[in-house]
């Protein structure tokens, strides 16, 4: 039996769920919009993609996905994963670094 492995949506991606407005190699961070069920590459592909802006998450949705190695995240989890030095953002399950600069967009994915 195969595992089922969710699917990112956006415009341009690459492997890892990068698209063509986050392009660097730490944008893996896909994210739940509440409203498709989807994960998606950043709001903007989503709302060029829908017919409607993208719904925050819940606290208790598994709001963020890696584009590496496809790990689902709750908020908090996600905001777990961060170094004590430096406070760059990375996964907690494989380590990977995710963009620091995502954490401004808080207010468009996640609910408080």
């Amino acid at each position: 039996m195969t595992e089922w492995v969710p699917v990112i949506y956006g415009i341009g991606l690459d492997a890892a769920g990068r698209c063509q407005h986050y392009h660097l190699e730490t944008d893996i961070a896909a994210l739940w919009c509440r409203r498709c069920q989807r994960y998606y590459a950043c709001y903007r592909c989503h709302d060029t993609l829908c017919q409607h802006t993208f719904v925050a998450s819940a606290p208790t949705d598994l709001a963020v996905m890696c584009g590496a190695c496809r790990y689902r995240m709750t908020v908090d989890r996600y905001h777990e994963g961060q170094c004590p030095h430096c406070h760059r953002p990375f996964n907690p399950h494989c380590h990977r670094p995710f963009n620091p600069r995502c954490r401004l967009h808080d207010q468009v994915y996640f609910e408080k």
